[in-house]
């Protein structure tokens, strides 16, 4: 079974902290873990500053679906605030291998 893998790479806001911004993303927890496909969700920041959200579903229509109703969530205006608008890039891409512990 082929997964979909959705890549949000982004800069914070001026003024926003890491610790800011976890807190922030995990009001969003709830919305993706009930979202139909969810598989898996992990968030980096690089030494660079920049940061991945990275979120595995079971298959493109469930990412697609998941991305169009997130912005309608309460805690998106919140979330969305703490980045900045002009660093966002995001792209959905299909898992062709897996690797795990």
């Amino acid at each position: 079974m082929t997964h979909v893998a959705e890549i949000v790479t982004f800069t914070l806001a001026n003024g926003t902290t890491p610790e800011e911004f976890v807190k922030l993303s995990q009001a969003s927890e709830a919305f993706v873990r009930n979202a139909p496909g969810f598989a898996h969700r992990q968030l980096s920041q690089g030494e660079d500053g920049r940061w991945t959200d990275y979120v595995i579903w079971t298959d493109m229509k469930a990412a697609k679906d998941a991305a169009a109703q997130f912005p309608q969530q309460d805690f998106c205006a919140g979330l969305m605030a703490a980045i900045n608008p002009e660093s966002i890039q995001m792209r959905h891409e299909n898992v062709l291998w897996n690797m795990t512990a």
